[in-house]
């Protein structure tokens, strides 16, 4: 029952009676309730606040404002308060923006008490949401969010351009979209002697230290972070936002605990979300669809105090072997909250148009998309020409289209029009931060694998059991896993793909460690192991081991698949509805089939719901999100998902990879629109350059 098994999850059980404690049902003695008051304006600044009313409600201890906080530091990690910490001057910079905070001993009374507090705001000119084009667009300044290059240039692309006899070209547009995990986020902090305790609902505890320590003046070992379950994050959880900074404030100057829980709405104003993309795709070929130059360039929407890049081209240079490529990224500013990654972030974006222009071009050649594939198939990184570390494209491709019986003619069933698509998946597979990890080995044969990532319902902690049973040769049942908590060995973020790969290969490298100082060798049986600690006479043996990402690594991994999915189109009513999807998936070594199968269905549905559902309004006059809740966004239910999602996995061994597996968790979100696109032209005729594809797209 080790690595390879399907093992159902450790914690399923926990979470299913309840008995899982998330950040928001954490209490401590002392404790006060805390609500905010947000900016009802996208931009100016707060003239007065009359909180008299507020004050005077029974239990309301506090209600504190920009006037009552402390100047603090800048942070000096990645996040979005480190350029914009609300509450520190009258500056209003987008709607929904933190402008007060009610603390009182109960939640009701907050609450109550909160709806009291009257803002009066100096409105002033804004600049509102972008409305489907690149209009102001300008390249990114340098900053703490320019991880990768905007611009990538290989080869003359406007002479082969010029050149080739085929060249297609297509602007695509996505719009924004939040997160909406199940948890919202909440936060509970307790400063006390000299020392600040956080019970967060976050995807990096280490993070969220490293950030309050540079705000706070404080040095790591007065900052403890824990995150014992968090609810979902999907990437909105990564970042340090700045509720999690003002709940610490309100902390350390009432000098007791305080919790508070965003509500739905607030997580659109106070959390990221993933911006408006407007991406123009061109694509020059011989006669034959082989590639001579591919162009690429992405405009994602970023807020007026700071700039986020969304690296959607960051796949377009890996995906189809091309001898020349042009790839830019820009931005457009508008009074918003700040955006960040969202599953699947970066070359999930850049996916989508990539792949509906060549399923697009596919057609103009007259030649089957998934043979344009294989003709422009990549047997080395396109940009770096180096080798990869692994990659069963070929197999994805054809094991996929094989149990999908690809491709049927458009047919009739009754009053629907049915059609097939097909996109390549791709998402990068490399760990960006290394992992430390600690396996104690005890005499009565259990064993606890401490570590600091966090579980955000994917299942790593049933995996990170799985992989250290298999050094021990003991149960995974046996294994207690330890996690979220910056007192336990520093880990990976848990976003990007990276926590299996990063934290696994640390876990592995402790249980080997303690096999070492038993004088074991690896792969010993159980009995060996037991025999050895009980000749050792020691109660428990400790290991510690680690994983750090090469900087230089002479190979690069990535993550591929192919999907292909069958649709159906109502052209009288424009209803579109996913008939049946099949996923085939490089991924390197499968740790867990159960939870990896798990990670890939929900991956297609999520893509689902972005292709045909999914978006957030922005209203132009009044510079707000509409519909701050479930009730007005549309996002996949159980009815519009069909039993018929056929996911599966080639085999193999990433040579690179410690522990032969890559990161899964947005590989298969990847590509699904661009399939779902392809299918619906092959239906309707229609062809579809701008999400989601609602009924007026179809009548």
């Amino acid at each position: 029952m080790s690595v390879g098994t399907p093992l159902a999850r450790l914690d399923g059980p926990a979470k299913v009676t309840g008995r899982a404690r998330f950040a928001a049902d954490h209490r401590v003695d002392g404790m006060l309730y805390g609500t905010f008051v947000t900016a009802s304006a996208p931009a100016g600044r707060v003239r007065a606040i009359d909180a008299d009313a507020a004050r005077a409600v029974p239990d309301v201890v506090a209600v504190l404002t920009h006037e009552d906080m402390p100047r603090y530091g800048e942070a000096t990690a990645v996040i979005s308060a480190g350029a914009h910490l609300p509450m520190q001057d009258d500056r209003i910079r987008h709607d929904g923006q933190p402008v007060a905070i009610v603390l009182a001993e109960t939640l009701e009374a907050a609450e109550h008490a909160a709806s009291l507090v009257r803002v009066d705001i100096e409105a002033a000119p804004f600049t509102p949401y972008p409305d489907g084009d690149d209009a102001g667009a300008i390249e990114p300044p340098a900053s703490s969010y320019t991880w990768f290059p905007t611009t990538v240039v290989k080869g003359d692309v406007d002479a082969a351009i010029a050149a080739a006899p085929v060249v297609h070209e297509g602007v695509y547009v996505q719009p924004a979209r939040h997160h909406n995990p199940m948890e919202p986020s909440a936060t509970l902090a307790d400063w006390r002697d000299g020392m600040l305790t956080l019970v967060d609902a976050v995807q990096h505890v280490y993070g969220v230290q490293w950030v309050l320590c540079g705000v706070f003046g404080l040095e790591p070992e007065q900052v403890r972070v824990r995150s014992p379950h968090t609810g979902g994050g999907f990437g909105c959880k990564g970042f340090v936002w700045p509720h999690q900074v003002l709940t610490a404030a309100a902390s350390i100057v009432l000098e007791r605990p305080v919790r508070i829980a965003l509500t739905r709405a607030q997580m659109y104003g106070m959390v990221g979300y993933q911006s408006q993309l407007v991406q123009a795709i061109t694509l020059a070929t011989d006669d034959s669809g082989r590639l001579a130059a591919l162009e690429h360039d992405a405009v994602n929407v970023t807020a007026v105090f700071d700039d986020w890049v969304e690296y959607a081209t960051e796949g377009t240079r890996s995906t189809y072997a091309t001898p020349t490529m042009r790839l830019t990224q820009r931005v457009q500013r508008a009074n918003v909250d700040f955006p960040t990654a969202m599953r699947p972030p970066t070359e999930g974006c850049g996916i989508f148009p990539l792949e509906a222009a060549m399923n697009e071009l596919a057609h103009t050649l007259d030649v089957d998309p998934l043979e344009l594939r294989l003709r422009n198939y990549a047997e080395v990184d396109p940009d770096s020409g180096k080798p990869w570390s692994s990659k069963e494209l070929r197999a994805c491709y054809e094991q996929g289209a094989r149990a999908f019986g690809w491709r049927a003619a458009p047919r009739r069933d009754g009053r629907w029009i049915v059609g097939q698509g097909m996109a390549t998946c791709l998402h990068g597979g490399t760990p960006q931060a290394g992992s430390q990890a600690r396996v104690r080995l005890r005499a009565d044969g259990s064993a606890v694998a401490e570590c600091g990532f966090q579980d955000i319902g994917t299942g790593t902690s049933t995996v990170v059991s799985q992989l250290v049973a298999e050094v021990l040769g003991v149960e995974p049942a046996r294994v207690e896993c330890r996690m979220g908590d910056t007192r336990l060995p520093e880990a990976a973020p848990t976003y990007g793909s990276t926590t299996t790969m990063s934290v696994g290969a640390a876990v592995v490298r402790a249980a080997a460690d303690v096999l070492a100082q038993l004088g074991v060798r690896d792969h010993a049986s159980p009995e060996q192991v037991a025999a050895a600690l009980r000749a050792s006479g020691r109660a428990e043996i400790v290991g510690e081991g680690s994983f750090a990402p090469a900087t230089d690594s002479p190979y690069v991994m990535r993550t591929f698949g192919a999907i292909f999915v069958e649709v159906g189109v109502d052209p009288q009513l424009g209803l579109l509805r996913l008939r049946r999807a099949v996923g085939r998936y490089s991924v390197g070594r499968i740790m867990n089939p159960r939870t990896a199968r798990a990670q890939m269905t929900g991956g297609i549905i999520w893509g689902w719901g972005k292709a045909a559902m999914e978006q957030s309004h922005h209203e132009p006059r009044l510079g707000r999100w509409l519909s701050k809740n479930l009730a007005g966004v549309a996002i996949p239910v159980n009815a519009d998902i069909p039993a018929d999602i056929d996911v599966g996995f080639v085999t193999e061994v990433d040579h690179a990879s410690p522990i032969g597996g890559k990161g899964i968790g947005e590989v298969g979100a990847t590509g699904v629109e661009a399939a779902v696109i392809d299918a619906v032209f092959h239906a309707t005729g229609r062809r579809i350059r701008e999400l989601p594809i609602t009924p007026p797209k179809l009548i």
